[in-house]
């Protein structure tokens, strides 16, 4: 007879919830790095723009021109603000949902220690009655003797 753990409907579906939050929690971490990732390349973009606009404003050029590169890096500016609202958004969901994994994951851990404690005891009985079962064995052969 094998071991039963009359539980292991619920660990299975303990252990699919650990995962899909485990999921959940790797996606909002890709979505916190490329927020990032294009927020230094918008740091780099208003750092080079700004070093262009340094540098032609050393020469003699039409107010059209500076004016372009302003609005290109008031652009940028915005968009580099409002991506850090969007990543500071990015990252309370990152902790709400880093809550909600522990939580799974204890939940199966849980499970998963009833499991193995239960599993130990049936190997401790099973050995138990193994071991009396030669023993009587042997009893026997000596008592024919």
């Amino acid at each position: 007879m094998a071991f039963e753990f009359p539980l292991d409907p619920l660990l299975r579906v303990q252990q699919s919830l650990e995962r899909q939050e485990e999921l959940a929690l790797q996606e909002i971490l890709v979505r916190i790095a490329e927020v990032q990732r294009r927020i230094d390349a918008l740091a780099k973009d208003v750092a080079r723009s700004r070093q262009q606009l340094e540098e032609k404003l050393r020469q003699t050029l039409p107010a059209g021109e500076v004016d372009a590169i302003t609005r290109q890096i008031e652009g940028a500016l915005v968009s580099r603000q409002e991506l850090a609202n969007s990543l500071q958004e990015l990252l309370r969901q990152r902790e709400a949902q880093t809550r909600k994994y522990q939580e799974a994951h204890q939940r199966r851990r849980t499970l998963s220690d009833m499991r193995d404690s239960q599993r130990e005891t049936w190997l401790h009985e099973r050995a138990r009655v193994e071991q009396k079962f030669v023993d009587d064995v042997f009893g026997a052969r000596a008592q024919r003797k």
